[in-house]
């Protein structure tokens, strides 16, 4: 079974069980108003009618099974949401395979003209590869998963991506779980700082402090055993439990009533997570690299629990006559205050490395989902080489789909390719093509190519240079400001902040170098920069209308090479979109602008 007759099944057997359920909610609708009703009739048959206890008790047994019904009807209403939850999945998916991508988040916020790759190669933005790819329901994985692409952390991880692509049930259902509200982890984080900060008497969590609440508790029950028996008088046990409540009320109140504040802000805005943690205690099998991963989210399930009880405990505070007795003999509040002191340390201790796992989680559903989506694309075969190695066969566009026009290419170590060709004929998506596909191999995805090998190393592009009226930047500025930070990359590739790199070999992608001057000035720079760029050690593939720059080759056929997409021109231009050696013959500029003006002699 393939994807879209996966999605389409489900889809399509969700919405009878939907519809059953809602029939269902219908039957429990007119059940409830049913007993209800002869609630109410027994009642006014007990004060009305000689019926007497008969009335009563026919009363009673409709309250009890208007409860009952409730109770039910609260159930398959959680079904029902739960089944549309699930159903909207399996709709966005059909609608991402015809290439809608409108209901997923496509990381616009992270779009940054100054990365070294991500604006040229549309790694974020509308119908970019994160839109594409994006399935997070937490803010953590969000941000993770955009830390992949944009290797501002790299995590090789083809197992873990293999695994979760397999792991279908988990995956429709991590998913699910975010349909109706997003978690915001990072949120959680936010409000562990502020637990921190919480002012709580430290010494309630001290040994001799327990130690003294433990000699209270037995006074009091000491006293109350005395009085029964007869060894002191009745007043003084019922004068020392008033003394010792409102000692421990005094005490204890006002902390107890801001952690129930706390408490309760943190359980309404990790319910959402508290969800995810339980889809994931459910999970059996994981991969072995995860293990760690999972004891985190087996710690955070745990604490998780304890939150629970502390707002249980506090709930019944409510309770006067309870509180009263709880804390006369028990000292409730004290212990409550002492327990979580105990829970807040271990919450702010561990709660990133909580988060953390579930963001990793998060970023390989979306990882998963997309490689499960894209069945034809492979792994790629990544290796450690002291030179840089970048060969692939088959090479296409992950945006073009299968009908898209494949090319074989290499990259030797420290060769410059300089690409030619007409307008139209493919030279800027062979480019971003190179780079996308590099992205994709250097997370452990499955790559758009029959067979690919590439080395570690840094990527730098240049393609969308644009200037900046409100800086006072022209485009010409603003192509040698990105040069600039482009040497500098290539000589510090830790240079760019967030993006630290131990690689030594970069690859770079130009489109026309120095586009925002006349043509002499454009070529001789662009030999000038390409002459000296050499000296490091970088590779490059440069796309070019400039087939003068192309006898380079000549002076240095050591480092330059040339390659071309060549069109013909005839009644029609054909556009073949395969990249050969060589550099081109044919340009279409002054055709089809003949075409245009053509208008004009009509």
């Amino acid at each position: 079974m393939d994807n879209h007759q996966y999605y389409t099944s489900r889809h399509e057997a969700l919405a009878g069980i939907v519809a059953r359920l809602k029939r269902r909610n219908r039957v429990f609708i007119l059940t409830e108003i049913l007993f209800f009703c002869l609630f109410i009739g027994g009642l006014a048959a007990y004060v009305g009618t000689p019926l007497g206890w008969t009335a009563l008790l026919l009363s009673g047994l409709s309250l009890a099974c208007y409860v009952i019904a409730r109770l039910l009807d609260g159930r398959n209403a959680r079904r029902i949401a739960d089944s549309e939850n699930l159903q909207h999945v399996y709709q966005h998916e059909l609608e991402a395979l015809q290439g809608d991508y409108s209901h997923f988040d496509d990381g616009r916020d992270f779009v940054d003209y100054h990365h070294p790759f991500t604006f040229d190669l549309d790694v974020f933005g509308p119908r970019s590869l994160y839109a594409r790819m994006n399935r997070s329901v937490t803010s953590g994985g969000r941000r993770l998963l955009a830390s992949y692409l944009s290797f501002e952390k790299i995590c090789f991880q083809p197992r873990e991506v293999a695994f979760f692509s397999r792991q279908l049930a988990f995956m429709d259902e991590f998913q699910a779980l975010g349909q109706e509200r997003k978690t915001d982890t990072l949120g959680i984080l936010a409000l562990r700082n502020m637990m921190e900060g919480l002012p709580l008497p430290a010494w309630m969590g001290r040994m001799w402090a327990k130690l003294l609440a433990c000699c209270m508790i037995g006074l009091v029950l000491s006293s109350v055993v005395l009085a029964v028996f007869g060894v002191l008088e009745a007043t003084f046990p019922l004068f020392y439990a008033t003394l010792q409540f409102f000692l421990v009320f005094l005490l204890c109140n006002a902390n107890a009533r801001s952690i129930g504040r706390q408490t309760d802000l943190l359980h309404r805005e990790s319910e959402g997570f508290v969800r995810l943690l339980r889809l994931c205690e459910r999970q059996q099998a994981w991969p072995e690299s995860m293990e760690s991963e999972v004891e985190e989210l087996r710690k955070a399930m745990k604490s998780a629990r304890l939150l629970e009880d502390f707002i249980r405990r506090l709930d019944r505070r409510g309770n006067i006559l309870g509180l009263f007795l709880l804390d006369t003999f028990l000292l409730n509040d004290f212990f409550l205050i002492r327990d979580y002191l105990k829970w807040r340390d271990d919450f702010v201790l561990h709660a990133e490395r909580w988060v953390n796992a579930l963001s990793h989680v998060d970023a390989l559903v979306s990882l998963g989902r997309f490689v499960y989506n894209h069945p034809a694309a492979v792994q790629a075969e990544v290796v450690e080489s002291e030179t840089m190695v970048y060969e692939a066969e088959g090479l296409f566009h992950p945006f073009l789909g299968a009908e898209a026009v494949t090319n074989d290419f290499a990259i030797p170590d420290g060769s410059y390719t300089i690409v030619t060709g007409a307008n139209m004929a493919g030279k800027s998506t062979f480019l971003r093509t190179l780079g996308i596909n590099y992205v994709l191999a250097r997370n452990g995805i499955p790559v758009f190519a029959r067979r690919m090998k590439v080395s570690r190393f840094n990527l730098f592009s240049s393609m969308r240079t644009t200037d900046d009226l409100a800086e006072g930047i022209s485009y010409f500025n603003a192509e040698l400001l990105r040069l600039e930070q482009l040497v500098h990359f290539c000589k510090h590739p830790s240079y760019c902040e967030g993006l630290p790199s131990e690689e030594q070999h970069t690859l770079i992608i130009l489109d026309e170098i120095l586009k925002g001057t006349n043509s002499l000035d454009k070529l001789n720079g662009s030999r000038l920069f390409l002459e000296r760029i050499c000296k490091l050690p970088v590779s490059g593939v440069i796309a070019t209308h400039d087939l003068e720059l192309s006898r380079l080759s000549e002076e240095r056929p050591d480092r330059f090479r040339n390659y071309c997409f060549e069109i013909e021109l005839g009644e029609n231009v054909t556009y073949s979109y395969r990249i050969t050696p060589g550099v081109a013959r044919n340009q279409n500029a002054t055709y089809l602008l003949k075409r245009v003006l053509k208008v004009i002699e009509e």
